[in-house]
């Protein structure tokens, strides 16, 4: 039964959504914790050690958010190779060229594939930058999160990158949350505009959010 689920498009499309809705969640509570850094270096990195130690004693230090790390990790694979089979199988099903034009479609809808994969790359790097510090611009401090988030966001390259991996996710939610919401049954005729407005409202929410962070270091708010 669950082999034949996952071979449907119906079942992509369910994975796809559940594992989108896990991210999107992840992303509130991470956008959140990032707009922490407002409040000065002791309150960051006091948060960054709260990170490591939520669920003690019952959990051992760290396993908390090695358990989120871990589910977030299976969430993103999943939703990559959805995505991936089912463009694969639209691309079977129609190999020849369309005699008419199709309708335009929106701009996220257009840029979901590419915007995917420039999110794929960003979350490589970021790992790289502030969880392991191999591709640290500074001098990489375990257990100081906000020296190296400032480190990060005082290289004109490192506030490119995330800035537009930030519009890409912005994107993706507009289109992604709307799209989920239909596959989950949750769309309806009179529900669309509310989950439109949803969506834009979240994509925008986070997007600001997210781009908060190294315009603070950029302005001198956050240094």
């Amino acid at each position: 039964m669950p082999r034949t689920l996952w071979d449907s498009s119906v079942g992509k499309k369910t994975v796809m959504a559940v594992s989108g809705v896990i991210m999107l969640l992840y992303l509130v509570a991470h956008m959140i914790g990032n707009l922490k850094i407002y409040f000065g270096a002791d309150e960051f990195n006091r948060y960054g050690h709260w990170l490591r130690t939520v669920g003690e004693p019952f959990m051992h230090y760290e396993w908390t958010l090695w358990l989120i790390r871990v589910v977030l990790v299976v969430a993103v694979v999943a939703h990559a190779v959805s995505a991936y089979q089912l463009s694969r199988r639209d691309i079977r099903a129609r190999p020849n060229k369309y005699v008419h034009k199709k309708p335009r479609a929106s701009y996220a809808t257009r840029t979901m594939r590419w915007g995917g994969i420039i999110l794929g790359l960003f979350i490589v790097w970021h790992v790289l930058d502030l969880t392991t510090g191999t591709v640290h611009s500074g001098g990489f401090q375990e257990g100081h999160p906000y020296q190296n988030v400032v480190d990060t966001f005082s290289t004109w390259y490192g506030n490119v990158i995330y800035i537009v991996a930030m519009l890409a996710v912005g994107l993706h939610i507009r289109h992604g949350f709307w799209s989920a919401a239909q596959t989950l049954g949750v769309g309806g005729r009179t529900r669309d505009r509310v989950l439109k407005t949803v969506a834009n409202a979240l994509a925008l929410l986070l997007t600001a959010g997210f781009i908060a962070v190294p315009v603070g270091v950029m302005t001198g708010v956050v240094s």
